[in-house]
């Protein structure tokens, strides 16, 4: 299992930025990337930042007691490849179900699920998912020209959030 890494680690900051996605299947990098963007580029202080791979149950854990959780990831649902969309927490009420899940199928979404659930009232008050669409998962592709125009736009938004 992949330990997630991150920066202003020692402090418990009150915004948490989470990159899930695999390194090693194309555009499923995109999380872990754009971690790794924002880290060159820099981030305010009362941002932490992590990339979480694929262990999904930590970032559960990692939740707790935030002000706010940004979480982006990739997407297949089917639209342009690229295309980033911004899911704001109110419309993360309806998650799906945790149950029947193992490490392997655990995603983002889980995660958010089974946080509210351990983490109760430590539950961050803001979520907000950024999701850019993949064209090609397939292990060892690179990232595809749509999707790394999608993150670099994706990290502007991210920035954009977490000065609010």
């Amino acid at each position: 299992m992949t330990t997630p890494k991150s920066t202003n680690a020692g402090a418990e900051a009150p915004v948490l930025v989470v990159g899930c996605g695999n390194l090693l299947r194309g555009d499923d990098a995109v999380g872990p990337l754009v971690i790794r963007r924002l880290q060159e580029r820099g981030v305010p202080g009362h941002v932490e930042l992590a990339d979480a791979g694929t262990a999904g149950m930590d970032v559960a854990f990692r939740m707790r007691g935030r002000a706010k959780v940004v979480v982006v990831d990739a997407a297949l649902s089917g639209a342009a490849p690229g295309t980033v969309v911004r899911v704001p927490g109110q419309e993360l009420a309806e998650l799906p179900p945790a149950h029947g899940v193992d490490q392997h199928s655990f995603r983002w979404s889980h995660a958010l699920a089974v946080g509210r659930w351990l983490l109760g009232e430590a539950y961050p008050r803001d979520v907000v998912v950024f999701l850019v669409e993949a064209a090609s998962t397939e292990p060892g592709a690179d990232l595809t020209p749509a999707v790394a125009a999608g993150l670099e736009r994706v990290v502007d938004q991210v920035l954009a959030e977490v000065a609010r």
